[in-house]
């Protein structure tokens, strides 16, 4: 296997980082704020977490689920576990680092998207249980989604088509790129840039709405996750709020919470934390993707979207998912009510074997009764617990029942999507599961 050795080799010699290492200021307030702290301050065994994650992560490393990942973890408002294992990539030259940012994938439906339409609802400026026609006034001419609720949407209950390939309306037959929709230099009217000397036309969300528009819907409404109008929720946000998607985001959430990594196309913001890079593309970007969005619908938008797009570092990550852990609040300010959250974190349709809130996952049905090997997340998450997945390897969810954060960062599609040994191992689950039980014995 490519290079697994020297990548073992890294990890027993210096390459697994721990959160003395991070250079992070600690907080010391002692309020609903996170710090840092030890798995003995909150009764759990250190070792035995140590020695289990160690080893799940090495064997990840070892049998190609990832070449690197991160882990993160906070319970009682303390993080008492932060480390990085392995590398950027199977050539072993850039270990995995503590403030290295990651493309989140589709953990960016709850933690951009969904933030900002909880607000929207606090706000009084959008009702759950209303068409959803009511606000995007495209949907009063279809039939089929006219009278589709918010509340059916954000719980995947709606019986919308799951995806769309957009992609491929940009290509040619031969292959080659269409110089209406996509062009290696910007101007007046492609501006929106995608890649390197890749920019998208910028009306090119207008087609994309089209083709949602005419897109088929199921009439058995059950559970069907569906990313679709996710790619419509910034446009949403925009008209709802008169700023732009970006800008409500920043100033409602990621600076107040004070999570400066946090956001869309990092390569554009002059960081100096390293960026984990992605896929090798071969199709449409043909390099390997760093800094720019994996996602390539989200990427036809410009790299800004609610399904896709968003990029953090793991402790900036755990700040906002402690906010909706603690209800809307975080640090002594109040993002959300604590009403709003509650009914976001809540199974919105039980009795038809829909286990999900309204954009938050949730765990499986009778969860704590199955094995590691069946149950999602870990068996012995809370039902009251929610969280999200992310396509590129990242993974996301809070236990307020048990009061703990859990942060899994990993690059999985790298070098391409076709690796899915962090499916086959069930590795984040298993992770997640060691902090479940890790107590320290009684005195």
């Amino acid at each position: 296997m490519r290079n697994y050795f020297l990548i073992l080799i890294g990890l027993f010699t210096g390459f697994i980082h721990s959160q003395e290492d991070a250079g992070v200021p600690l907080n010391l307030n002692p309020t609903d704020a996170l710090i840092y702290a030890q798995p003995r301050d909150v009764g759990l065994d250190a070792a035995y977490i140590n020695r289990k994650v160690d080893s799940i992560i090495t064997q990840g490393i070892r049998q190609e689920a990832f070449p690197g990942a991160q882990v993160l973890v906070a319970k009682n408002h303390q993080i008492i576990f932060h480390k990085a294992y392995g590398f950027h990539t199977y050539d072993s030259i850039q270990a995995v680092g503590l403030n290295d940012i990651y493309d989140l994938a589709s953990v960016t439906k709850i933690t951009a998207a969904l933030p900002a339409v909880m607000k929207l609802v606090d706000e009084g400026k959008l009702d759950l249980d209303k068409p959803f026609s009511t606000y995007w006034h495209r949907w009063k001419r279809r039939k089929d989604k006219r009278d589709i609720t918010l509340r059916e949407i954000l719980a995947h209950q709606a019986g919308l088509k799951p995806y769309i390939v957009f992609l491929d309306e940009v290509f040619r037959k031969n292959g080659k790129l269409k110089k209406r929709f996509v062009r290696t230099s910007p101007d007046s009217r492609h501006s929106n840039q995608a890649f390197d000397k890749l920019f998208i036309k910028n009306r090119f969300n207008r087609k994309m709405y089209r083709m949602i528009d005419r897109s088929e819907v199921s009439g058995n409404k059950k559970y069907l996750y569906s990313g679709l109008t996710f790619l419509i929720f910034p446009k949403l946000v925009e008209q709802l709020s008169g700023v732009s998607y970006e800008y409500y985001l920043e100033k409602n959430f990621y600076l107040p919470l004070g999570a400066p990594t946090m956001g869309f196309k990092p390569e554009t913001k002059g960081f100096t934390n390293n960026i984990v890079p992605t896929e090798q593309d071969t199709i449409f970007r043909h390099a390997l993707t760093q800094g720019w969005v994996h996602d390539e619908n989200a990427s036809l938008l410009g790299g800004v979207s609610g399904n896709a797009g968003l990029f953090a570092k793991a402790t900036d990550l755990a700040k906002l998912m402690q906010m909706y852990m603690q209800y809307g609040i975080y640090d002594g300010k109040r993002f959300l009510s604590e009403e709003t959250v509650k009914e976001f974190a809540r199974v919105q349709y039980p009795d038809n074997d829909n286990r999900r809130g309204l954009g938050f996952d949730k765990p499986l049905k009778n969860n704590s009764e199955l094995s590691l090997e069946e149950a999602y997340p870990a068996p012995e998450v809370s039902p009251e617990s929610f969280g999200h997945s992310g396509f590129t390897g990242t993974f996301v969810w809070a236990d307020p029942k048990n009061q703990l954060v859990y942060i899994f960062l990993s690059n999985r599609v790298n070098p391409s999507r076709e690796h899915r040994n962090l499916y086959r191992l069930n590795i984040r689950s298993a992770v997640q599961q060691v902090f479940y039980q890790a107590s320290l014995p009684s005195e």
